[in-house]
């Protein structure tokens, strides 16, 4: 059965930078909707009966893509990739989300494992027993998170929460370029999902020179991307974000005078650390070589991601030149939070050529909206599992695109006036209901006790 839904950084001082730096098988699937509001929020919806996983002819594409990476992530905003979804588009998202995968099949949940909360494996040899050991990248760092949150947990080191990766010399001649990957799993402990509870909007300043005060992103995910790890713990990790930006600033001047690209990749929280980091480096600069005053180019693929900033955040990532593509499900309730009801959507009654009062105090999605529509009664944790939506992808027989399209503002408008108590629309109770369903399933299958 399917059905169709509408839809002061006080660490930032601290930082130090190299010196170059400045599916599961179920019937059903409904005809969805393609519809452009502007060019940044341009959406694709896509609706399709999970079929099974269709090979894809990898020699020949290849080829294809080196000579068309630029325009597969995102230089002119996927135009003419989406309507209908271009099939090296369609393989690289598939990619991607192969490699967000790779997180949580290697996140370490058993709590007698003395990998407990970390990878299981090491770097050499993570993507081979995650099964992409012919994928042509090398992981060259693991990323630690600890969001500065005081509850009681059972360990008080950093999360290990992704990893960053280069393409190796042959895939280089395969990509056309020398891609610098970095992925991030989605939430999975306690603590996470409370970072994701603080659903306030507060100022980012992650650039000291020109702290942008009207930029604001969700509190929960900047404490998540910019805080220490305690002073007690052995490892002593820098914060999410230092590690992050030390790691791109060495692989950046490692490679110089290379073509280059930066691919960030997650699911559901993971991909608001991606967006985060994506305007972070682009905001810092790191992506622009002085030398030829060339950038390399910034591209993030989110998979069921939520809202990240305000309005003013998403115009930044714009103007920074940041490509953001979502891959969403119109069933998926994380994909509307937070901003339920105070988003740019709801409250844009007048046109993008007025800024109102509360413009800046709404959230606002960033990017272009490849969305999928997908349900199942007996399973309703699939709206949210990443698995689920990379099945669908790998069908291109299933994908179909209805061109009349409906008003999804209309619908988002339906479902917030039929809710019985708005107390149900916030982000808590939202990704409360979520915390039981999304991933449990499938994360305890990857990691089962030997």
């Amino acid at each position: 059965m399917a059905c169709t839904s509408i839809l002061s950084n006080p660490n930032v001082n601290k930082l130090k930078f190299p010196t170059h730096a400045s599916p599961r098988p179920w019937s059903g699937g409904v005809n969805v909707i393609t519809k452009s509001d502007t060019l940044a929020t341009r959406r694709l919806v896509v609706a399709s009966a999970i079929m099974p996983t269709v090979a894809t002819k990898v020699g020949k594409t290849m080829l294809t893509l080196a000579r068309a990476w630029r325009e597969v992530q995102g230089s002119s905003n996927w135009e003419g990739l989406v309507d209908p979804l271009d099939p090296l588009l369609r393989q690289e998202i598939i990619r991607y989300g192969d490699f967000v995968t790779a997180c949580y099949k290697a996140f370490d949940l058993d709590p007698t494992s003395k990998r407990y909360l970390n990878c299981k494996y090491g770097k050499k040899s993570m993507l081979r027993e995650v099964g992409l050991g012919d994928s042509g990248y090398e992981v060259t760092k693991y990323i630690y998170a600890t969001p500065d949150i005081n509850i009681p947990i059972q360990n008080d080191q950093g999360r290990w929460i992704g990893y960053v990766a280069v393409s190796s010399e042959e895939e280089v001649r395969r990509l056309g370029r020398r891609d610098i990957l970095i992925t991030f799993r989605g939430t999975v402990t306690n603590h996470e999902w409370v970072a994701n509870f603080m659903s306030s909007l507060t100022p980012a300043r992650l650039d000291p020179h020109n702290p942008r005060p009207d930029v604001k992103v969700e509190a929960g995910f900047l404490t998540l991307y910019t805080s220490y790890e305690s002073t007690s713990c052995k490892f002593g990790l820098g914060s999410c974000r230092e590690q992050l930006l030390w790691e791109v600033s060495r692989l950046l001047n490692k490679y110089k005078g290379e073509e280059m690209s930066i691919t960030l990749a997650g699911h559901s929280m993971g991909s608001s650390l991606a967006l985060l980091l994506a305007y972070d480096i682009a905001e810092l600069g790191l992506n622009r070589n002085n030398d030829s005053n060339q950038e390399t180019p910034i591209t993030v693929f989110s998979f069921a991601g939520p809202r990240v900033g305000n309005s003013r955040f998403k115009q930044r990532c714009e103007e920074l030149g940041v490509k953001v593509m979502r891959i969403v499900n119109v069933n998926d309730p994380i994909t509307k939070l937070p901003g339920v009801v105070f988003n740019d959507q709801n409250f844009n009654v007048l046109g993008e050529r007025y800024e109102l009062p509360w413009s800046y105090s709404c959230y606002a999605h960033v990017g272009v909206e490849l969305a999928l529509d997908f349900f199942r009664m007996q399973n309703p944790s699939c709206v949210h599992d990443l698995e689920t939506y990379i099945s669908l992808l790998r069908c291109p027989k299933g994908l179909q695109i209805q061109k009349e399209g409906i008003d999804s503002l209309n619908k988002a408008r339906e479902f917030i006036l039929s809710a019985q108590n708005f107390d149900a629309l916030p982000w808590k109770n939202a990704a409360s209901t979520m915390m039981s369903l999304v991933q449990s399933q499938r994360i305890f299958s990857w990691i089962k006790p030997i």
